[in-house]
């Protein structure tokens, strides 16, 4: 096994038993669907452009997404969804909500990165809250989301933008400085009290390049990309709806898995481009 294998078990590990702590303590990211929103699920689904006409219907993957939110919404929606997360306590919330509810859920407990447990081609669109900052090599997952998911599928994922991560949690005299470099190896430091990032995890910035160069190498092509607004003109300084002035918090991107004789960049990078870049001189 080699070594960024070891480093993707050991902060599997790592975040698993983090998460399971966080359900205990009920952080925010942990509480399950609201009535109303499972109330509105059919209709909030079906009018998201993203969706292509909503979900009934149709095979889901809620990808990291324990909690009893994302699948209790697109399982009221209509879907056939799958759970999958790396906390047991989170799936325990998935398993809560659809029992009470009456919902078909499956909670499958694996890794991000690697979905053996999964069919190949199993799924017309696979969803992913901010999750991939949990995995050293987010490529890792591309891939395995590749595999599972169909061609023409969709795949809607939520990351932390790499600016996000970089920026103090407090604010300097002209703003958020830059704490963190950009090309880095390794987890971030540890955080307590951030509503940036989540105490006790171990978390890692993804470029970039790896964020959408990766995505679209891994054999998807990028239809739609968005920077939830999470700013507030009024707030406070040192707030998260200050700082998010500042640097967006999170990106959003909607990509489509295509054959790979349609993905162009599944050639080598050198062939991908007749741009001349600095590189190329040696």
């Amino acid at each position: 096994m080699d070594q960024d294998a070891h480093e993707s078990i050991r902060a599997g590990e790592h975040n698993r038993r983090a998460w399971d702590a966080l359900v205990a303590r009920r952080q925010r990211f942990t509480t399950p669907a609201k009535d109303q929103d499972i109330a509105n699920a059919p209709l909030i689904a079906a009018g998201d452009a993203w969706l292509d006409g909503g979900v009934a219907g149709r095979r889901l993957l809620c990808l990291a997404a324990g909690g009893g939110r994302q699948s209790a919404f697109y399982a009221a929606a209509g879907a056939d969804v799958t759970v999958v997360d790396i906390s047991s306590e989170m799936l325990a919330l998935d398993r809560h909500v659809a029992a009470e509810r009456g919902l078909a859920i499956r909670a499958i407990q694996a890794s991000m990165d690697d979905l053996s447990a999964l069919g190949a081609g199993e799924f017309d669109l696979v969803i992913q809250p901010v999750s991939t900052c949990y995995v050293p090599d987010v490529t890792r997952v591309y891939r395995e989301v590749a595999r599972v998911t169909r061609i023409g599928g969709i795949y809607i994922s939520q990351h932390k933008q790499p600016a996000s991560l970089q920026a103090d949690v407090r604010p300097a005299t002209r703003g958020y400085e830059l704490v963190e470099p950009y090309y880095r190896r390794g987890p971030l430091p540890p955080v307590v009290g951030s509503p940036h990032r989540e105490e006790g995890t171990a978390e890692f910035l993804h470029r970039w390049e790896e964020l959408v160069g990766e995505l679209c190498r891994g054999g998807f092509v990028i239809e739609d990309l968005l920077e939830p607004v999470h700013a507030e003109a009024k707030a406070a300084p040192g707030t998260f709806a200050h700082r998010s002035r500042y640097v967006a918090p999170y990106v959003r991107i909607k990509a489509r898995r295509v054959a790979p004789s349609q993905n162009a960049t599944t050639r080598p990078r050198s062939e991908q481009t007749g741009i001349w870049t600095p590189e190329q001189r040696a």
